[in-house]
């Protein structure tokens, strides 16, 4: 089961996990997670209309955007979530962790892959921006508050602005 799968994650990654139930009933990024799978149903299907207005309702309540064309793989944690912004073209990996802030967003307006690929592992510290069709290699760390316009290799850590390798 996918959503218990991804409440596991949570208490995994957060230390202020008391219990399962807490992550389902109280944690904004499981429940934006939630929005996300129902409205990527929908996109899957072509109720494009429906799938917005799920996504939007969730951006609401959640104060996190995902949209629904996105693609997100298992036990994906954001954790505090607010302002966190994935875009139509994005590509979440297995077991990615992301805090509040971050965007994986765009740098152009054409109907192309034009957003961020995390591969499985991936993690991203608070405010990061990544931007354009780059690839993030597994187990790569962004810091807090980079940005993030070129690909990074697999288990690398990059930080500042432009983000640049600190440790491979």
């Amino acid at each position: 089961m996918k959503w218990l799968d991804t409440a596991r994650a949570y208490k995994k990654n957060d230390p202020a996990v008391r219990s399962l139930l807490e992550v389902i009933l109280l944690y904004p990024g499981y429940h934006a997670l939630g929005f996300y799978r129902a409205a990527h149903f929908l996109n899957t299907i072509h109720l494009y209309f429906l799938a917005r207005l799920v996504s939007q309702f969730g951006r609401f309540i959640t104060q996190i955007e995902i949209h629904p064309a996105a693609k997100i793989g298992r036990r994906f944690v954001i954790d505090h979530g607010n302002g966190v912004v994935i875009g139509e073209t994005a590509i979440v990996g297995d077991d990615c962790l992301v805090h509040h802030g971050v965007t994986l967003g765009s740098k152009v307006r054409e109907p192309i892959k034009r957003h961020p690929t995390l591969q499985n592992g991936v993690r991203i510290g608070a405010l990061a921006v990544l931007l354009g069709d780059i690839t993030i290699g597994e187990g790569a760390i962004i810091g807090a508050g980079s940005v993030v316009t070129k690909d990074v290799e697999a288990h690398d850590i990059v930080a500042g602005v432009p983000a640049k390798s600190v440790k491979r």
